[in-house]
């Protein structure tokens, strides 16, 4: 990958740049801030968050306060080397409201089309985390985990089967009720295949991490084992 100096990086006449915050796990869109020269090196030597305050116009250490850091994973550099994408481990919420991220409302007016996020995955496991160390009578998620992974490998392939069922049925007919059976059921795999994984001691971005490894693998089953085989 291309790399930019940062003497290189164009400055506004106020001597700022904007800069995008994205959680590295999620890939959500947490915040925009300003940086300058100061703030910026200031990032890069620390490893959090720098930003300057256009009101107070002085720097501010992210979390510095509120004690939600931001601990920098990486930072690109947009065609023009004036705007910034710094990704990070977000500490808490990255907004004052206490949101996880500062993008929490809609523009009025729009008629907009939720499409799903696979972010989704990254909240269901902060959700499931939280249910392990702070686990609650009721909760279903609290009592799969303390039943354990004999209970949850149970679960997994009852949820799969009614996977199966239900793509059966679907392709077996035909109308959006059938399809939205294959979503359910999918939905319901995916959950305990979270709490799995979270009992298992590992994250989704572990599984994200080895489907990326081998994307870059050629070849087929027969060349490249049943193990290693993609796509």
């Amino acid at each position: 990958m291309d790399t930019v100096q940062l003497t290189d990086i164009q400055f506004d006449s106020r001597g700022l740049v904007p800069a995008v915050v994205q959680e590295g796990r999620s890939g959500k869109v947490l915040m925009v801030a300003y940086m300058n020269a100061e703030s910026l090196q200031k990032t890069v030597e620390s490893g959090e968050t720098w930003f300057y305050s256009r009101s107070r116009q002085e720097l501010w250490h992210k979390g510095e306060t509120s004690g939600h850091f931001q601990k920098v994973r990486d930072i690109f550099v947009d065609c023009d080397a004036d705007t910034l994408l710094v990704v990070v481990d977000q500490i808490g919420a990255a907004c004052h409201t206490g949101s996880k991220s500062c993008f929490f409302r809609r523009l009025d007016g729009w008629d907009g089309t939720y499409a799903g996020s696979l972010s989704m995955l990254s909240d269901l496991r902060d959700e499931i985390e939280e249910k392990k160390i702070h686990p609650t009578e009721k909760s279903y998620t609290a009592y799969l985990l303390q039943t354990g992974m004999d209970k949850i490998c149970k679960k997994i392939g009852e949820e799969s089967a009614e996977v199966i069922i239900a793509a059966k049925n679907a392709d077996a007919g035909d109308g959006a009720d059938l399809r939205l059976e294959v979503c359910k059921e999918s939905a319901d795999l995916l959950y305990h295949l979270s709490v799995l994984w979270e009992a298992a001691g590992v994250s989704v971005n572990d599984v994200m991490a080895v489907l990326e490894e081998r994307s870059h693998v050629k070849g087929n089953k027969k060349t490249v084992g049943h193990l290693d085989k993609t796509f």
